[in-house]
């Protein structure tokens, strides 16, 4: 079987053009968005979600949010927990942990139940942490 090849249970009805569908080590999917992709309009995934595109809208995601170097978010995101490494033009909203990576930068307010700041990251607006900023 080649690398490319794919079974029945790899596709996901429904993942948006330009994104592929893969499992993690604990058997949840994760969409991926790759780098040149750009979606337009609300996004929502019930899965986990590797941003490396660009996406103009809001984001909504049920599980983790993982965004690498040079992916983009122009709209407000809500997520479980999201791991940055990207550009955030909106506030986020994270229910349980967010950890701003190094090339991390965000244009918006922070809400999350945990917060990790990597030397190098930067936001530019309010931020709440703790167990009363995410009700």
């Amino acid at each position: 079987m080649s690398m490319f090849a794919s079974s029945s249970k790899d596709k996901k009805p429904g993942s948006p053009a330009g994104s592929l569908s893969t499992n993690d080590k604990e058997g949840a999917v994760t969409t991926v968005i790759a780098k040149g992709t750009l979606i337009e309009g609300k996004f929502s995934c019930t899965e986990n979600v590797r941003l490396d595109g660009a996406i103009h809208g809001e984001v909504k995601v049920d599980k983790r949010l993982v965004m690498g170097d040079g992916s983009y978010v122009q709209g407000n995101i809500h997520a479980r927990d999201a791991a940055i490494k990207g550009k955030i033009k909106g506030d986020i909203h994270v229910k349980e942990a967010l950890h701003l990576m190094d090339t991390a930068v965000i244009e918006g307010n922070i809400s999350a139940k945990t917060m990790i700041v990597d030397e190098g990251a930067r936001y530019n607006g309010s931020c709440k942490i703790g167990e009363s900023a995410v009700k």
